[in-house]
């Protein structure tokens, strides 16, 4: 393979790593590989089959010896993602809610099914606290 061709070939693997596939990190070392291929092509010609065997050696080495560390540093850099609302936030109701029903209401930015936990109606205006979340039901009670 020419050299171009590898220089190519490592950058769609880099980019479909980086935009499109989460392959946490093999076809970067993939790509690296070629493109380190291709530069060599430059350096010194080579023939195919050294272009390949130098491919190989250095995707599986590179693999073996840095991917688990830098995929591991990334994974450890990434943000904590917030999967819901937590417990012990106070919601307004615009609607009267008795014991054990169900309602829609905007909370944290986002509309929720809102159910009353306890034995006492929520008045219309009345303030009830989150104590639970099941499946994507808000569980409150009223706010003493």
């Amino acid at each position: 393979m020419t050299w171009w061709g590898w220089i190519i070939a490592g950058a769609i693997l880099l980019g479909a790593e980086l935009a499109f596939v989460s392959a946490q990190f093999y076809l970067v070392f993939v790509g690296s590989a070629a493109i380190l291929v291709g530069l060599a092509s430059v350096a010194a010609p080579l023939a195919a089959w050294v272009q390949w065997g130098l491919f190989g050696v250095l995707a599986f080495v590179s693999m073996v010896t840095f991917r688990s560390r830098v995929y591991q540093r990334f994974q450890r850099a990434s943000p904590r993602v917030d999967a819901g609302p937590r417990t012990g936030g106070v919601i307004t109701l615009q609607v009267p809610l008795s014991a054990g029903e169900s309602c829609q209401t905007e909370y944290a930015g986002t509309y929720w099914t809102i159910r009353n936990d306890s034995d006492r109606l929520i008045p219309s205006g009345g303030r009830a606290r989150v104590i639970g979340v099941r499946d994507l039901t808000l569980l409150v009670r009223p706010e003493s």
